[in-house]
């Protein structure tokens, strides 16, 4: 048991240096980069986006890959081997399979509605998010017998994976296609620009909540146990993400 121990902390710390690498270029790009692009002109693009680009993104989509996967690491050695998984006298029934299931595919369900018309009103595509969240949280405790750090937990998995998914499978192939129209001195398809630009705004989104679901189990509240919590900081990040958005477009180079 002390060698799994000490392979826990590895990949915590794994974990979290990825982690950083990974949402500290999420945030660059989100709340510097994106209004920065919109001062420069043509010329300055085409020698800036394609020295740029490429490095900033690197860090970012390998950051995003090592997070996921030493987060799949953990959950297996700490929740499936550790046994935290369920509240006493429940274990892996039916239920608790799907909503595993749930947690690593719910980026098809959310890739769905992220190409559907839903997504180009960000309010109306936040409360469907919203209640999403609410309701696989709810089968977790209910139908899959989760435990309190467990569901949380998952919830984050879920989260995760589906802003890894974004990163690698939406985010970067459309990046390669905008660098380089961009080094051609074209313009990049607007779909594209658009496409990628939404993706990456909706995981900085993810990104808050999911960060509450990483320390949750760390810290002792009254009512530790209550759902109402991750429901509360989801709205509660997004609306600070709102906040942030809006002071990044106010900020000014000298």
């Amino acid at each position: 048991m002390e060698f799994m121990d000490y392979l826990s902390v590895f990949f915590r710390w794994l974990h979290i240096a990825a982690g950083v690498i990974w949402i500290g270029h999420l945030y660059f790009f989100n709340f510097v980069n994106a209004p920065f692009t919109t001062v420069m002109d043509p010329e300055t693009k085409k020698k800036v986006v394609p020295e740029l680009m490429p490095r900033a993104l690197y860090w970012f989509r390998w950051g995003a890959a090592y997070t996921w996967v030493t987060g799949v690491l953990l959950l297996m050695l700490v929740y499936y081997h550790g046994g935290l998984m369920f509240e006493e006298g429940k274990g892996w029934t039916p239920g608790a399979i799907i909503m595993l299931v749930v947690t690593f595919g719910g980026f098809a369900l959310y890739d769905i509605l992220a190409k559907s018309t839903l997504a180009k009103d960000m309010k109306v595509f936040a409360a469907i998010g919203f209640l999403l969240i609410a309701a696989v949280m709810y089968l977790m405790i209910d139908f899959g017998g989760y435990s309190y750090r467990a569901y949380n937990i998952h919830i984050g998995a879920m989260l995760g994976t589906i802003m890894a998914a974004n990163v690698w499978m939406r985010i970067w192939p459309a990046q390669k296609k905008i660098i380089a129209a961009v080094k051609e001195g074209s313009a990049p398809e607007q779909a594209l620009v658009a496409s990628a630009g939404m993706r990456s705004k909706h995981n900085t989104f993810l990104s808050v909540p999911l960060f509450w679901t990483m320390i949750t189990m760390h810290t002792t509240v009254p009512g530790a146990n209550s759902p109402l919590y991750l429901l509360a900081v989801v709205i509660l990040g997004w609306l600070a993400v709102q906040l942030v958005y809006g002071k990044a477009a106010r900020i000014k180079g000298f």
